[in-house]
């Protein structure tokens, strides 16, 4: 959001939403994916439970990666408009 934050300063609110989805969006996927396989090597392990948590924790972080972090969130962010930012000067300029 951070990027959205800066493209929004310069491009107004929904531009700035759709540019900085798309300029973060690989690097936003690219972690999920790395970090989800990464407790998926838990899986190989002989104890029971760490074979659930890791299973668990990877599917969890796929879905926070697919679907709230490049969906949900900046969906949310462009219905929302300029209010997104409140409370905040950025919030309260003109779009």
């Amino acid at each position: 959001m951070t990027r959205v934050r800066e493209e929004s300063i310069k491009l107004g609110t929904r531009p700035g939403i759709l540019k900085g989805l798309t300029v973060t969006g690989g690097v936003i996927t690219s972690a999920g994916v790395i970090l989800a396989a990464t407790f998926l090597v838990l899986g190989v392990l002989p104890l029971v439970f760490l074979r659930e948590i890791g299973f668990a924790v990877a599917i969890g972080v796929l879905l926070d990666t697919f679907i709230i972090r490049s969906t949900l969130v900046p969906a949310l962010a462009y219905d929302i408009g300029k209010k997104i930012w409140w409370p905040s000067k950025l919030a309260k300029s003109p779009e």
